[in-house]
């Protein structure tokens, strides 16, 4: 039996980043398992492509060689047909808005290249929506309004194939880390194919918690009954203020209280602290983490959102909990229907 809320069945999807941890777990074998817990859809990850590239030619291509990765995007179609998936988006794409003209322009360059490249991938797979986090670029223009120029002028040239872009708060983002920031933005770009893929882990692990602390809550507030207050605060304006076809998409996962705290430094990937939690500590719901993710789906539906629930995380533990990926995702379809649960009661 699908999820359901209030009596309404939602549709869920599954991001292919976020399932598999062994070599034999290829493509084929994700969709495999994803299809067969009941999942609708897909979000297509950049890594799996290029994975995939490698089985099927022996070689990873550059991320860059569009041509070859057209063809593979067209492979994995078929793929998705094979086992009854829809591809809900191409994911993730990264540091494209934001440039200061005069400046960055060869940056700017390669954001249009990369984003031009994509849609031709976008085509061959058969999806209409590209995923855009909020650049974590260092040096970028401050200016939301700079932001929102570069997403629409985005906005409008994937409007000619009628391609929509999810715009989504990455906490660790430079500018723009919470849902209010990327709906200003997207409010100022003003397209009608350019809304939000909202996210628990990203809203709560920024507004909520901090790894770089003790208490795995954030410290630059008073006390815990003010971060309280304000998070709630701010699902309220959440519920009151964005429209819910303005919500593409809602991405569902948790996270672990980290011990010991994460240095309050970047990694040599150049990635920042909430960018290092992200990357391996997003457990399923119900399965280790401690941020309040049912808080923030009642507030995404109680805006009148009844659309595409998506399961994206990325568990270092994993592989000791799980030993194949039907168990895991089926208990990410549970998490699911528990979330909903909770959130009606």
């Amino acid at each position: 039996m699908p999820p359901t809320y209030k009596g309404r069945v939602l549709p869920t999807s599954y991001a292919t980043c976020s399932i598999g941890h062994k070599p034999e777990h290829d493509l084929p074998s994700k969709l495999e398992a994803i299809s067969s817990i009941g999942f609708e859809a897909i979000e297509l990850s950049m890594p799996d492509i290029l994975s995939y590239a490698k089985k099927l030619n022996g070689n990873e291509p550059d991320p860059k060689d569009f041509d070859t990765l057209v063809d593979v995007g067209k492979e994995i179609q078929k793929l998705t047909q094979k086992y009854n998936l829809k591809i809900l988006m191409l994911q993730p794409f990264a540091n494209f808005e934001g440039w200061i003209r005069g400046k960055q322009d060869e940056e700017r360059k390669d954001a249009w290249e990369r984003a031009r490249g994509w849609m031709r991938i976008m085509e061959a797979v058969g999806t209409d929506m590209l995923q855009v986090g909020s650049s974590d670029a260092p040096g970028i223009s401050t200016s939301f309004q700079d932001s929102a120029n570069d997403l629409a002028e985005l906005a409008d040239e994937l409007a000619k194939k009628n391609f929509r872009i999810a715009y989504e708060n990455w906490c660790w983002s430079t500018h723009a880390p919470t849902w209010k920031d990327v709906y200003q933005i997207i409010t100022l770009a003003n397209r009608p194919n350019l809304g939000l893929c909202l996210d628990t882990f990203q809203s709560a692990g920024y507004e909520y918690a901090d790894p770089r602390t003790t208490s795995g809550l954030r410290e630059d507030v008073n006390d815990s009954a003010a971060i309280k207050q304000a998070w709630q605060a701010s699902l309220q304006e959440l519920k009151q203020t964005v429209p819910p076809e303005k919500i593409f998409l809602l991405q569902i996962s948790d996270a672990y209280k980290m011990e010991p705290p994460i240095k309050d430094e970047v990694d040599k990937e150049g990635l920042r602290p909430r960018g290092q939690w992200s990357h391996d500590y997003r457990p399923l719901p119900y399965d280790g983490g401690y941020l309040p993710i049912v808080d923030f789906l009642k507030a995404t539906l109680e805006t009148g959102f009844r659309g595409w629930l998506s399961v994206e995380v990325f568990d270092g533990k994993g592989p000791e909990k799980y030993d194949g990926m039907k168990p895991f995702a089926e208990k990410a379809m549970k998490s699911i229907e528990r979330m909903l649960q909770e959130a009606e009661a």
